[in-house]
């Protein structure tokens, strides 16, 4: 079980003080984050995509994370997400091999399409077409890492002959990909294709929603012949704040919940943390509360949590990870070690993808007969 820290890297001013930091600071201050997020004890960081305010989270992620890769040496380095619908598969295959070369294999991508609309426009893309794009693009992504000598023609790109994307893969095994989705079934049909993994980043949503998306993908994971349902790879969000005393973190996130751009004027933080997993409290709550995410989707592999938003003050965002590395991480990996069956695996690393490869386990798109599951 592997337990990360996500970004999106927005730029919001403090409601408690009427500080916004500059974008520059915003830059350095995610630096810190990172860095402090492996110090604590997490085992991945990921960021963002964005090409618009109020966010500073890169237009291309791999610049910030070779930039990490350089000054860490044991988190791994993901994206969350990457814009598989805007951006050039091919300068896609390009870039994250580079990086995974660069971070000796600690990195892996959450693909997805994005959540602001206006992004298909300025990348000449249409918005009605994203499901289309994420599959076209992928399937072709999907080949630029394992094929040297690409023929290829769609829709959406001028076709290729005989390409070669370079560098190629670290070790020869494409980065591991998790399919990103908040309400999009097709998504999840594409990580079950595939045999890849599913994030679903359920900070928004409720139990029922997640519980549904996460079973149409582990079932269809197991028809697609990559094994069975409970041995999926699934991934979650989180969003947490934490004071020893739950009132006293309730009180202190309330002005910060209240404005965020992705959260305010809308339901009570009360009721919001009703129906989503957003949990302001104490450690032990966020521990329940997290405890009970297994009980929704079963055994999994991977939970992400969002500490950084909503314009909280750098120092207090680095308090909250020294609480997580303190008091909650250690509990959850004993607790979720409890009663795991011994065949449900690991988040994939890169150690395991090579061997995967070598003993010619490695996931056939569509399944079938030949599936691994099926041999």
């Amino acid at each position: 079980m592997e337990f990360g820290i996500f970004t999106i890297g927005d730029v919001t001013t403090d409601p408690t003080t009427g500080k916004t930091p500059t974008d520059a600071q915003r830059l350095k201050d995610t630096v810190r984050i990172a860095k402090h997020a492996e110090e604590v004890g997490f085992d991945v960081f990921a960021t963002g995509q964005h090409h618009n305010p109020p966010f500073v989270a890169p237009g291309n992620p791999p610049v910030l994370l070779a930039y990490l890769a350089a000054q860490t040496e044991k988190i791994t380095l993901s994206t969350a997400t990457t814009l598989i619908t805007t951006m050039d598969p091919v300068r896609l295959a390009e870039d994250y091999s580079y990086l995974q070369h660069l971070a000796d294999g600690r990195v892996d991508l959450t693909m997805g399409r994005g959540n602001t609309g206006p992004v298909y426009p300025w990348f000449g893309k249409d918005i009605r077409k994203g499901i289309e794009l994420a599959i076209e693009n992928y399937a072709l992504l999907h080949r630029l890492w394992r094929e040297e000598d690409v023929d290829w023609s769609g829709k959406y790109r001028t076709p290729l002959q005989g390409f070669t994307a370079t560098p190629r893969p670290l070790d020869g095994v494409a980065p591991f990909v998790w399919h990103g989705s908040i309400r999009s079934p097709q998504i999840a049909e594409q990580a079950a294709y595939y045999g890849d993994g599913f994030f679903h980043n359920n900070i928004f949503w409720n139990k029922e929603h997640t519980q549904q998306m996460v079973h149409l993908y582990r079932q269809r994971y197991e028809h697609y012949g990559h094994g069975k349902a409970h041995q999926a790879y699934v991934a979650l969000g989180g969003h947490a704040f934490m004071r020893k005393n739950s009132q006293d973190a309730i009180r202190e996130f309330r002005p910060y919940f209240d404005n965020a751009p992705v959260y305010g004027h809308g339901p009570s933080l009360e009721d919001f943390m009703k129906m989503t997993p957003l949990t302001v409290g104490s450690p032990q709550q966020v521990i329940d509360r997290t405890l009970e995410f297994r009980e929704w989707v079963g055994d999994y592999q991977r939970q992400m949590f969002l500490v950084d938003h909503a314009g909280l003050p750098t120092d207090v965002v680095l308090e909250q990870m020294d609480m997580f590395g303190e008091y909650v991480l250690p509990v959850l990996r004993k607790e979720f070690a409890i009663g795991r069956p011994a065949d449900v695996p690991d988040a994939p690393t890169h150690a395991f993808l090579v061997e995967r490869k070598a003993r010619g386990e490695e996931p056939i798109p569509g399944g079938g007969p030949d599936a691994p599951a099926n041999r």
